[in-house]
C-alpha cells in the first residue's frame, strides 16, 4: 500500500480551503471553510479569496462536498472581489446564521432557513465596523442563551448579540489576554506565546475556553481559559506549536460522538506539487482528549493519517461521488442538478474509509455523464491496488447522466473502498453518485 493511501490530512484535497468553523447539528458535522483560490500567489500573504465552502461528514473521515454556500457577491457593500475570510455559523431558532469578515470592510451577517443555505443578507451592511482589526468572528450562545461575538487581530474584541443575532447591545469590548512571560529581549518581556488572530470562542464543562493563532511567525495555536464569558483570561499553554511547514493557522474545536476534535490548517497539498510558497491551504483535523482539570494537552504537528472513523458509511443507499476520505488528481464541481467530480485522468481514485458491507455485495451502480468510450471505474477493497471486487466498463452517454451498472464479486466486513478510474483517451467523464446492491 503506498503511502497516500494511508493519508488522511488534509481532509479535503479537491480544493484548497482554510479557517475550519466545524459545526455539530442533529449528528452531522457541518465544516464551513474559507476558499484559497488555485492561482493564489506566490509570495506570503497573497491571500485570493472570493467565496465560502460548506463539507459535511457524520464520521469524521469521509467529507461531502457542498461547494460555495456564500460569496462576496453575497453582500451588496462588500466593494471588491477578494477579501473572504475566516466564517463561523451558528443555529438559534430555527435560523442559521453564517458572519463572514470581508477583509477591509467590517464582518457582515447572513441568514438561512437551513445550514446548506442559501444565505441573504437581512442587514445590507457591515454588522460589525470598528477597525482594521476586524476579521475572524466567533460566535457562542451561553446557557442564560446570551449570544457573544469575537473577533480581531492583533487584538481580540467581544460584543453582546441580541436574540435576533444580527444585531448587538452594549459597548464592544478589548479583551485582555494574560500572557505568561519570561525573561526580557531588546529590552521588553519575552512573552511565552501571543495573541494573534483567529479567535475560538466555546464552553465546555462550566469553563469557558479561547483557542486562538498565536506567536506569529510561523503561527501556532495557544488557548486561554476563563470562569467567565468575558474573563479574565488566563493563558494556558500551545495546544500546538508553530512549524515552518506552515505559516498561520486558525482553530475550531468540537465534541462530537463522545470524542473531542481540533481543526486547523497546513500547506501540505501545496508543497506537495511545488516548493514555493502561496496562500493555498488545505484543512487538517486531529482527536485529543482534555486533562481531568479540562485543560488541552500539547498535540505534535499536523498527523498525515488523521483522525480514526467515528462511524461506518452504508454503501448500500445512494451516496453523492464527492463523498470523499481521500482522492487523487480530480475535482468537483457544482452544476444544475448539483455536486458530482469531474477532471478525471486515468489513475485518478477516490478513497472512502470505512464502508461496512456486511454480507457483501452483488451488483455496483453509478451515474455517469461520459464522452470517452474507453473508460473505467475499477473497484477494489484497502488499496487502489487492493482487492478487484469488480469493473464498470462506462458506456458513452452523450454527455447525459446515465446510471450504469455491474456485478461485483461478494465480500463482506468493513472495508476502505477505492474507485480506480481508468481512460485511455481524453474525452470527458464525470461521476455523480453510487450505490451497491446486497
Amino acid at each position: 500500500m503506498s503511502f497516500l493511501c494511508k493519508a488522511q490530512n488534509p481532509i479535503i484535497q479537491t480544493k484548497y480551503t482554510a479557517d475550519p468553523a466545524p459545526f455539530v447539528y442533529k449528528d452531522t458535522v457541518f465544516l464551513y471553510v474559507s476558499h484559497d483560490e488555485e492561482n493564489a500567489g506566490p509570495g506570503m500573504g497573497k491571500f485570493l479569496m472570493k467565496d465560502w465552502l460548506l463539507y459535511t461528514s457524520v464520521d469524521m473521515v469521509n467529507w461531502t462536498d457542498h461547494g460555495m454556500v456564500a460569496s462576496l457577491k453575497d453582500f451588496s457593500w462588500a466593494k471588491q472581489d477578494n477579501g473572504a475570510w475566516a466564517p463561523q455559523c451558528i443555529e438559534r431558532n430555527g435560523k442559521f446564521y453564517l458572519y463572514c469578515p470581508i477583509h477591509m470592510n467590517g464582518i457582515g451577517v447572513l441568514v438561512a432557513d437551513s445550514p446548506y443555505g442559501p444565505f441573504k443578507d437581512p442587514l445590507g451592511k457591515p454588522l460589525i465596523k470598528n477597525s482594521m482589526d476586524d476579521i475572524d468572528p466567533s460566535v457562542y450562545i451561553d446557557d442564560d442563551k446570551q449570544a457573544y461575538l469575537y473577533w480581531g487581530n492583533p487584538k481580540v474584541y467581544h460584543v453582546k448579540l441580541n436574540e435576533d443575532m444580527i444585531s448587538f447591545k452594549g459597548d464592544i469590548v478589548a479583551e485582555q489576554m494574560t500572557i505568561a512571560e519570561f525573561g526580557k529581549r531588546d529590552g521588553h518581556p519575552k512573552r511565552a506565546t501571543q495573541y494573534e488572530e483567529g479567535p475560538w470562542f466555546y464552553k465546555r464543562n462550566n469553563l469557558y475556553y479561547m483557542a486562538f493563532a498565536s506567536t506569529c511567525c510561523p503561527e501556532g495555536i495557544g488557548y486561554s481559559m476563563s470562569k467567565s464569558p468575558t474573563g479574565p483570561w488566563e493563558y494556558k499553554g500551545s495546544i500546538m506549536d508553530g512549524d515552518s511547514r506552515s505559516s498561520g493557522n486558525h482553530p475550531g474545536i468540537i465534541d462530537y460522538k463522545g470524542k473531542s476534535y481540533l481543526f486547523g490548517f497546513n500547506f501540505r497539498l501545496n508543497f506537495m506539487i511545488t516548493d514555493k510558497h502561496h496562500e493555498r491551504r488545505s484543512v487538517c483535523v486531529e482527536e485529543f482528549q482534555y486533562n481531568p482539570d479540562g485543560t488541552i494537552p500539547k498535540l505534535p504537528w499536523w498527523s498525515e493519517t488523521g483522525v480514526k472513523p467515528a462511524g461506518v458509511l452504508n454503501p448500500f443507499i445512494r451516496t453523492e461521488a464527492e463523498t470523499i476520505a481521500w482522492s487523487q488528481g480530480l475535482k468537483t464541481i457544482k452544476g444544475v442538478n448539483g455536486m458530482y467530480v469531474t477532471d478525471i485522468d486515468n489513475g485518478d481514485y477516490i478513497k472512502i474509509q470505512a464502508v461496512d458491507f456486511g454480507k457483501g455485495a452483488k451488483k455496483f451502480e453509478g451515474s455517469i455523464a461520459s464522452m470517452s468510450p474507453d473508460a473505467a471505474i475499477e473497484i477494489h477493497l484497502d488499496s487502489p491496488t487492493g482487492t478487484l471486487l469488480g469493473v464498470l466498463k462506462i458506456k458513452t452517454t452523450g454527455g447525459k447522466w446515465v446510471s450504469q451498472s455491474c456485478t461485483v464479486k461478494k465480500h463482506a466486513g468493513i472495508h476502505d473502498l477505492y474507485f480506480v478510474f481508468k481512460r485511455a483517451s481524453k474525452g470527458l467523464f464525470d461521476y455523480d453518485w453510487w450505490k451497491f446492491t446486497k
